[in-house]
């Protein structure tokens, strides 16, 4: 590719296709034509001898060539725009997309509020949350297939602590909370104010595995005390270990934040997990080539702000509601 007679203008439909995995809706982000658009691709196919990318139903996917370009492009034209606009961005003036990785525990507790914060601002922006496939999102980061990740990411966590200035991911603290074993609230065990291990290992159990792996961070914990538990179901979704719990007698482990903003809490029962179990450090991942993007930087700084706007793990539902100053459902607590 000739880069010194390459139109630039090329690189900011590339972008709008990558954002959107569609021609059409790329189109109507460029106020362009959709056969503007597909000309436009043909230009810069031909400029980078690479099909950069290949139609399926619901629209178009990258090439390995455009997704190893897309990082590089995204912080240049992220670079321009910081330079030609020292007003930055305004959240009510400027249309972006936004692309997130999230388990659907975390969105449940904390999307609710990011609305409410998006519809006071009057912001403009598309938020489109992909679910969370892995406890390591950091490829994701780097190919620039999301803005950002949130969830628990010990082992990402313990690796950026060890690089350093060195890594070009950071990690912001949203807010801590537990996981607590989850059960209905007619379950025989749910008579007892204190689950003991032996009779935590005899019961039933759902599995929550985002890769669907044999084995998770609850089967490791046991494992250190010499234990196993009874597995009958794995699933990829808090959400659905929640439903099953609820009308069933298999237990499950869930984040107490979610329980409580799951629609769902007063049907379940708490209890503390009878074994060893790190608090959860819910935190958003972002790369470091974002750091002077206006518009990635209100990203983050809304996060942030919703997650101290309200108590994550007792009452968010009731406390989103003080928030806008109107009368919250009841919430029965439980324990």
């Amino acid at each position: 590719m000739n880069f010194r007679t390459l139109d630039l203008n090329l690189l900011r439909v590339f972008a709008a296709v990558m954002l959107e995995r569609n021609v059409t809706r790329a189109a109507a982000q460029l106020a362009m034509t959709q056969p503007a658009v597909s000309n436009a691709l043909r230009r810069l196919r031909e400029a980078t001898g690479d099909e950069l990318f290949i139609t399926v139903p619901s629209g178009v996917v990258p090439t390995a060539h455009a997704a190893e370009m897309w990082p590089h492009v995204e912080a240049a034209l992220g670079r321009l725009s910081q330079a030609l606009d020292p007003q930055g961005f305004d959240p009510t003036r400027d249309a972006r997309t936004f692309t997130l990785a999230m388990a659907d525990a975390t969105a449940t507790v904390l999307m609710p509020a990011f609305v409410d914060t998006m519809l006071r601002e009057r912001a403009r922006a598309d938020v489109r949350v992909l679910p969370l496939s892995s406890r390591d999102p950091r490829a994701q980061l780097e190919q620039g297939f999301v803005d950002a990740a949130v969830g628990f990411f010990p082992d990402v966590a313990a690796a950026l602590a060890a690089e350093g200035t060195r890594s070009t991911i950071a990690l912001d603290p949203l807010y801590t909370c537990e996981y607590v074993c989850t059960m209905r609230r007619g379950h025989p065990l749910a008579a007892e104010t204190e689950l003991s291990l032996d009779a935590y290992c005899a019961a039933r159990h759902v599995r929550v595995s985002f890769a669907g792996r044999p084995r998770g961070f609850v089967d490791e914990a046991l494992a250190r005390d010499g234990r196993e538990r009874q597995v009958m179901l794995t699933v990829h979704e808090f959400s659905t270990a929640a439903r099953v719990v609820h009308d069933s007698d298999l237990l499950t482990v869930l984040p107490r934040s979610f329980v409580l903003a799951s629609g769902l809490a007063e049907g379940l029962a708490m209890r503390r997990f009878p074994g060893s179990l790190p608090p959860i450090e819910v935190g958003l991942l972002w790369h470091r080539r974002h750091e002077r993007d206006a518009a990635q930087r209100w990203l983050r700084r809304t996060f942030a702000e919703t997650a101290r706007s309200f108590d994550v793990c007792h009452a968010p539902a009731a406390a989103r509601a003080a928030a806008r100053s109107e009368p919250a459902p009841s919430l029965a607590p439980a324990h």
